[in-house]
């Protein structure tokens, strides 16, 4: 019986041996879950955040291209007020040039004219 005990005494000490073994290991393992569970919080709260910069960041997006909208339905209203200005633009130079040569044409024949009578006064004296 003494050996039988003993020999189950050596079991139990193994036995609680193993056991705290165990329960150290359980011990560790646990800390190891609690650190990869606040790992993934921080990353759930990362994750949470960058999709808030990214919802943020696309409603700027959106407010750009619709400011870009505008400013390209601005400009090709200038661009026709322009187009519509040049048009009248040439057409008064185009107007200009033709009185220009109006002008022109009427000096010439105002001298020839003044020629002309410069001639017959000069006969009329003559006579």
């Amino acid at each position: 019986l003494q050996k039988e005990l003993l020999k189950y005494k050596q079991e139990a000490r193994n036995l609680q041996g193993i056991k705290d073994a165990l329960q150290q290991r359980l011990i560790q393992q646990d800390a190891s879950v609690l650190q990869l569970k606040q790992e993934l919080l921080r990353a759930n709260m990362d994750k949470e955040e960058l999709h808030n910069q990214n919802v943020d960041l696309q409603r700027k997006v959106e407010e750009r291209n619709r400011l870009l909208a505008e400013y390209k339905k601005e400009l090709g209203q200038k661009d026709r007020h322009l187009q519509q200005h040049q048009t009248k633009l040439d057409e008064t130079l185009r107007q200009l040039s033709e009185a220009s040569y109006q002008q022109v044409d009427l000096e010439w024949e105002l001298e020839h004219k003044e020629a002309l009578l410069a001639q017959c006064m000069k006969r009329e004296a003559e006579e």
